[in-house]
C-alpha cells in the first residue's frame, strides 16, 4: 500500500524519537506499517495542521504555528507538508 510517500516513511523512522520515548518502528517497512495502523495523517500546511489538532480535540488557541510545528505529534517534512502521528 503506498499511502505515505518514501519521504512521510523515512522521516518517520529518523525522527520517531520526539514522540516516542522508544523506537516503534527498526525499518522502513515496520514505520510504514505503524503510519497506516495509527491512521497517520499528511497535512499540506500548518494551518491544515492547526485544523486538525483542532477537530482531533486539541487546544491548540494560542499557540503560534511555531509551538504547532514543534508539537511531538508533528513531523515537518521536506517538502513544506507535515506528518500528523497520534500516540
Amino acid at each position: 500500500m503506498d499511502e505515505y510517500s518514501e519521504e512521510c516513511v523515512l522521516t518517520f523512522l529518523r525522527n520517531q524519537g520526539q514522540l516516542f520515548d522508544e523506537p516503534v518502528a527498526e525499518n522502513y517497512e515496520e514505520a510504514e506499517a505503524f503510519l497506516e495502523d495509527s491512521m497517520a495523517v499528511v497535512a499540506n500546511s500548518i494551518g491544515e495542521v492547526r485544523s486538525y489538532l483542532e477537530e482531533s480535540g486539541m487546544d491548540v488557541d494560542g499557540m503560534t504555528d511555531s509551538e504547532l510545528e514543534e508539537a511531538s505529534e508533528v513531523f515537518a517534512l521536506p517538502d513544506g507538508k507535515y506528518l500528523i502521528v497520534e500516540a
